[in-house]
């Protein structure tokens, strides 16, 4: 294909796409470093099984709550479903204060997969971000320079493994691709503080990060060893669910510091690579002088009188 026709096709997708693939990006760059905070778990001695328990009848006398999302950076617990306030974990007590590091991740994720509150959109500048790549691979090594330009292809070229991915990643989470293999575990009704009691049992529930119904199945996920593990209930205890590796990837769990670093490379890159390339159009433009201009003749000046 010809390089001319790649480049404006790859230059028009850029300037439709800028503004919300710009959001998705740097939500993203937020979310990146959310393993690295959560994967550290509360301090110990903070939580165990009955003083979670105890915290959850405590403030859900009713059993409705559908779950329950522990932030360990500001050592807070929500309970889901029901009209109970943010949990400080350290005293037992209502949050006098919210937790800002929670609040910031809890928008950037609600933003990162729901654009404008509109899932397609996520969707199609993603497919969007792939196409961006795909011609850029197409349209065959760059020549480096020490430009604005050399700079921006060879950005591009050097973190490209990583730059694909990204994207390719989150399409799978998207369209429910797992890669995991097995029938998945038989599905069962299990009340919160059973939950909890179970999971303690074979667990650290200082690096529980949520325990909630997810598509009719009761999830339980907690870091080990560095990866952000899931796990559901059963009659027969607590099962291991298989590992989601597009997830794991994409969200950078499956090794918090090293995971969560790279990441946080890739999302710089991509903020980068969008950047510099709107800024090379944008230049490109202001450049060229009006069609007039070039077709009108050297201008004479009048004698004076």
């Amino acid at each position: 294909m010809n390089n001319v026709l790649l480049l404006k096709l790859h230059r028009w997708t850029s300037l439709v796409f800028a503004l919300p693939l710009l959001a998705i990006i740097v939500t993203g760059l937020i979310l990146s470093v959310e393993p690295m905070l959560q994967g550290r778990g509360l301090p110990a001695g903070t939580l165990d099984a009955a003083r979670l328990t105890g915290l959850i009848e405590r403030y859900d006398p009713q059993g409705q709550a559908r779950g329950l999302a522990i932030n360990a950076t500001g050592q807070q617990m929500r309970l889901l479903g029901v009209n109970a306030p943010p949990i400080d974990l350290a005293t037992g007590e209502a949050a006098a204060a919210s937790d800002a590091t929670g609040d910031l991740l809890l928008w950037a994720r609600r933003t990162h997969e729901r654009l404008l509150g509109y899932e397609w959109l996520v969707i199609a500048s993603t497919i969007a971000m792939t196409v961006l790549m795909t011609i850029g691979v197409l349209m065959g090594l760059p020549r480096l320079r020490n430009s604005l330009a050399g700079w921006h292809k060879g950005a591009a070229w050097f973190t490209l493994p990583l730059l694909l991915l990204s994207p390719l990643t989150a399409l799978c989470m998207a369209f429910g691709l797992t890669f995991s293999s097995g029938p998945p575990p038989a599905r069962m009704t299990i009340k919160l503080t059973d939950a909890v009691q179970q999971i303690a049992q074979s667990h650290d529930v200082s690096h529980l990060t949520m325990i909630a119904n997810r598509g009719g199945r009761m999830m339980a996920r907690i870091y080990e060893d560095g990866e952000l593990r899931a796990y559901t209930f059963t009659p027969d205890g607590v099962t291991a669910l298989p590992r989601n590796w597009p997830r794991l990837l994409h969200e950078g769990n499956w090794s918090t510091w090293l995971s969560g670093t790279l990441n946080v490379i890739t999302s710089v890159v991509l903020i980068v690579l969008l950047i510099t390339g709107v800024w090379l159009w944008t230049r490109r433009k202001l450049r060229r002088r009006p069609p007039s201009a070039r077709s009108a003749g050297p201008v004479v000046a009048a004698p004076l009188s």
